[in-house]
């Protein structure tokens, strides 16, 4: 395929020989009009190679990324930055305004089993809260008995996952049980690093 300076250099040389041809004027014009047509067609079809060839090195260069290609949210395993930094040091503090205001919530909402979807949402919701919010106790592990606050951290997510499942499904049979069982690891883990204070009651 010939390149664009070749097909204009073809063509060139292509109007020099016709204007050195004897010929009337029309001829001349004729022949000047019909290399330009051929000229514009080829331009024309090695644009269009190039445009085909442009499209085949962007699909070549996505399909080889190692970035996965997902639709809407896909959860990160770790921070981007490689750290956690927490935005209130004070455990207390921490405890005060992130765990107890959804504690007590759902408090309430167990004490007799939700009548609507209203009641459900409630309890879904301050679950998942709970058990999401376990998640950022890992970070938080004191240096001494480190695996044991880990473990307690564990242990409290996966019964609150198990209560925000059951409250998903319904179930308030299973959904008293996760919950006494969540707050029994809570509890453990406030036996041991709390001296026994804030003992949460179902």
């Amino acid at each position: 395929m010939l390149s664009a300076y070749s097909v204009l250099g073809h063509d060139l040389g292509e109007l020099k020989k016709v204007s050195r041809e004897p010929s009337s004027l029309i001829h001349t014009v004729q022949r000047t009009t019909l290399l330009l047509r051929k000229y514009v067609i080829r331009m024309k079809r090695t644009t269009g190679f190039l445009c085909l060839a442009l499209a085949g090195l962007c699909a070549t260069v996505a399909m080889s990324s190692n970035a996965p290609v997902t639709a809407g949210y896909a959860p990160r395993t770790s921070p981007v930055d490689g750290e956690v930094v927490p935005v209130e040091d004070s455990m207390h503090e921490f405890m005060e305004y992130v765990f107890q205001p959804t504690y007590l919530r759902l408090k309430q909402s167990m004490a007799a089993a939700p009548a609507d979807n209203k009641g459900w949402k409630a309890v879904k919701s301050d679950a998942l809260i709970l058990a999401e919010s376990c998640n950022l106790l890992y970070g938080r592990a004191p240096k001494e008995h480190g695996e044991d606050w880990v473990k307690h951290a564990t242990a409290s997510k996966e019964h609150g996952a198990k209560l925000y499942g059951a409250a998903k499904a319904k179930d308030f049979e299973a959904a008293t049980g996760a919950w006494k069982t969540m707050l029994d690891s809570c509890n453990a883990c406030h036996k041991q690093f709390e001296n026994g204070k804030h003992i949460l009651q179902p």
